[in-house]
């Protein structure tokens, strides 16, 4: 009997055309505008925290990430470079990165996508640290320098009266004339930020739209990693930046929308 392997290898490279093609297909595709991440070190940091502030409790502390990663919530596995925040309270880096973090007032975690929250620390001084971790709580080295804070008295203030639900963009400011590339950063209070590939109901993630001054149609950049920030690279002119927060199992549904912000790109 005679018999060719040339049909089994047609089918095998039709197979494998398709299953490229397809991965091709689901991957994202990264707008010009967005500029290539730096080689820098990822980070976790405070945003309206620095080192040897003194500051009344109860206040709001915000959380920023750097390098490229992305916030996921722990209710579904983690995917790419993400992970969620915690704040260390007198603690330094554990020295053993495979063991998951403890759950105690020193190790606080916000494993549903938060990137604020309210601190009442007694007055005092203190060590703070950021530090990204799995959805299994084991620490990314993604992690920020300590930062000492006294806190230097106690407020007659109710903490969740601090917080108003909403999304905004961190930088660049008002009115502000940059070069490229831009830093731009985001911020949301009240609600979870997520990859959205997890999945997750109620999780959104941010895209922000530039609208060029003049003629031109707005450009929407998708953050769909979870990242809290990026740089840019837009062409030199005048822009308007509005954030959204954009739902992860309805891409056309907005969850919140911030206030405009005027800025510029120089040659």
């Amino acid at each position: 009997m005679h018999f060719t392997l040339r049909p089994y290898f047609a089918i095998l490279g039709l197979a494998i055309f398709l299953v490229s093609h397809t991965v091709l297909a689901q991957t994202a595709v990264i707008h010009p505008w967005i500029a290539p991440r730096t080689t820098a070190q990822a980070q976790a940091y405070f945003v309206n925290l620095r080192d040897g502030d003194r500051v009344e409790m109860p206040m709001v502390v915000q959380f920023g990430l750097s390098g490229g990663w992305g916030l996921a919530p722990i209710d579904a596995p983690m995917l790419g470079k993400s992970g969620h925040h915690h704040l260390l309270v007198n603690r330094d880096l554990p020295l053993d990165f495979k063991k998951p973090l403890p759950f105690n007032e020193q190790y606080i975690h916000f494993g549903k996508g938060q990137m604020e929250t309210v601190l009442n620390l007694q007055p005092g001084t203190y060590s703070l640290r950021m530090l990204l971790a799995d959805d299994k709580h084991l620490p990314h080295f993604v992690y920020s320098k300590p930062t000492q804070i006294t806190v230097t008295q106690r407020r007659n203030v109710e903490p969740k009266s601090l917080q108003t639900q909403g999304v905004r963009l961190l930088s660049p400011k008002e009115g502000e004339a940059l070069r490229n590339p831009v830093l731009v950063r985001f911020h949301a209070a009240g609600y979870p930020v997520a990859h959205v590939g997890q999945k997750l109901k109620g999780t959104g993630h941010f895209r922000l739209r530039l609208q060029p001054q003049g003629a031109g149609q707005p450009v929407d950049l998708n953050f769909s990693n979870g990242q809290t920030e990026a740089y840019l690279q837009p062409p030199p002119g005048s822009y308007t930046a509005t954030l959204l927060l954009v739902d992860n199992l309805a891409v056309d549904k907005i969850l919140a929308q911030g206030p405009a912000q005027r800025f510029s790109v120089q040659n």
